[in-house]
């Protein structure tokens, strides 16, 4: 704990004393048998239905304490808004004994502490449907003071607190002060369950596969490495679930899902963050062509789902989620917009591209990386609408089965969105005998130095030798989604609790 603290902080412990010493906890028992709350009261209550309200019981955090001496105009915060509470003295304390109130209402209660109350609903001569208090009770006393936010009576806020520091250490006290954040998250929760009530209806499976892995195998991407005691073995935290999912299938399962925390060793900005969700899923006896139409209902539906349309505003981007999705080769984008042809160039070739159009490169990149980085550098940023970006070389996509009519490409799309790859999806590669061989090429990447390089999973391949269905797979990012469809620019603000250097607190 703090050794030291602030003259606020200080003023709220000898306030808790003199509450204790009074006799009076501050921090009872946790049953207080709540049944109204008060977006229901202020939006059903009127004459009509005036007696079902004669009774409530109410509890939430203070927000503010307009002190009238004998009277008290208290607003609490419950988890649908905020309501007023008029609170009375002499019926607060009806008998000579006027100590809980000098103590604990009067002499102890501070912005930030949580209390109950009993009572009836009114209206006050000022307009405002309020609980006219019978009993107040401390539910718990806050000892650390909130940055104080000011509202007008029309709402407008004041002082807001926008300091990310602040918000994203402190998420806690960034719900309590931001009350939108919270309908952010609300918003998110609704997304997933959309997502999860499309799939189920559809008859897919959800199911948990492992998390520690002894081979981070699925995607390409620099892994967190950790070690296991018991077995005295390196573990690596998961990259992805794909290898894992794709077992299933071979096992019989026609159509599997699962929401997957994954972890990757990687750099932190707007868009990346080093443990996000992935929401992947595979489905045997389909191919890319029908995965990209269930993508598009999927998302339309959800998006109606979570905001009651189809269309999302972020920044100044007003985006349809409404199918079906352009369709555009991959080839066709790159020279669309750089003006080069690189359909059939070799690794030097696309070496020399990336010079003229001044993309960084370097030894350890083979053609697929190359190819990546022409298309994420000169072309992506390019495709706000959602885009579906189709037909891969076999380079870039290890995991992929090979084009049936074009040679050299892969069935493989991403789905772009206000320019940035929300979804990666598949006709899943079922040869054993090729995806070995496509192992064996990452190897050599690796061996060239790119520490993003897939490892060879013998038991994936094994898996593989006993037949696994023609399927589709794809994996959609659920924080990216989830910044669309809440119009937020950054991925802490739809991460409860973003990663940051640790502070130092003693």
């Amino acid at each position: 704990m703090h050794n030291s603290f602030s003259e606020q902080e200080l003023v709220r412990r000898e306030k808790l004393q003199k509450i204790i010493t009074a006799g009076y906890n501050p921090f009872p028992a946790p049953l207080y048998p709540v049944n109204s709350f008060s977006k229901d009261i202020k939006e059903l209550y009127n004459e009509s239905t005036q007696e079902q309200y004669n009774d409530v019981c109410v509890a939430g955090r203070i927000m503010s304490i307009n002190d009238k001496g004998k009277v008290f105009f208290i607003k609490i915060q419950d988890t649908k808004g905020i309501l007023q509470l008029y609170v009375k003295r002499d019926e607060i304390c009806p008998e000579e004994n006027k100590e809980f109130w000098d103590v604990v209402v009067k002499g102890g209660l501070d912005l930030g502490d949580i209390i109950g109350c009993t009572g009836f609903v009114f209206v006050t001569k000022t307009g405002e449907i309020s609980v006219h208090a019978k009993t107040i009770t401390l539910l718990t006393k806050s000892l650390k003071p909130l940055p104080v936010v000011k509202r007008d009576e029309a709402g407008n806020v004041f002082d807001e607190v926008t300091d990310p520091e602040f918000r994203y250490r402190q998420r806690y006290a960034d719900l309590i002060i931001n009350p939108q954040v919270k309908d952010t998250f609300v918003k998110i929760t609704k997304m997933k369950n959309a997502i999860r009530d499309f799939l189920n209806e559809q008859g897919a499976l959800e199911v948990d596969t492992p998390v520690l892995q002894s081979i981070p195998g699925g995607a390409t991407a620099r892994p967190f490495v950790t070690h296991h005691n018991a077995l005295d073995i390196p573990l690596y935290m998961r990259i992805a679930n794909e290898l894992y999912l794709k077992r299933l299938i071979v096992g019989g399962f026609d159509w599997v899902y699962e929401f997957s925390r994954n972890f990757r060793n990687e750099g932190m900005d707007r868009t990346h963050n080093p443990e996000f969700t992935i929401l992947e899923f595979y489905t045997a006896y389909k191919d890319y062509l029908w995965m990209m139409e269930t993508t598009e209902q999927m998302l339309e539906r959800t998006a109606i789902a979570t905001n009651g349309t189809a269309e999302t505003q972020v920044g100044a981007h007003t985006i349809s989620f409404k199918a079906p999705y352009k369709r555009v080769a991959i080839y066709d984008a790159i020279k669309e917009h750089t003006g080069f042809d690189i359909s059939n160039m070799d690794e030097d070739g696309l070496r020399e591209v990336c010079k003229q159009l001044h993309i960084p490169t370097d030894k350890t990149m083979g053609k697929g990386k190359l190819v990546d980085e022409i298309f994420g550098g000169k072309c992506e940023a390019h495709y706000i609408q959602p885009t579906f970006i189709i037909d891969y070389p076999v380079e870039m996509s290890p995991l992929t089965k090979k084009h049936r009519n074009k040679p050299g490409l892969v069935e493989r799309f991403e789905l772009i969105i206000n320019g940035k790859e929300i979804a990666n999806a598949y006709s899943e590669l079922n040869d054993p005998i090729d995806q070995r061989e496509r192992f064996e090429e990452q190897v050599k990447l690796m061996e060239r130095g790119d520490d993003e390089a897939m490892f060879i999973d013998y038991d994936f391949l094994r898996a593989l030798e006993y037949g696994m269905p023609p399927t589709a797979g794809i994996g959609i990012g659920i924080e990216r989604l989830s910044m669309l469809l809440t119009g937020q620019m950054s991925i802490q603000d739809v991460l409860l609790f973003p990663q940051m250097r640790p502070e130092k607190l003693s």
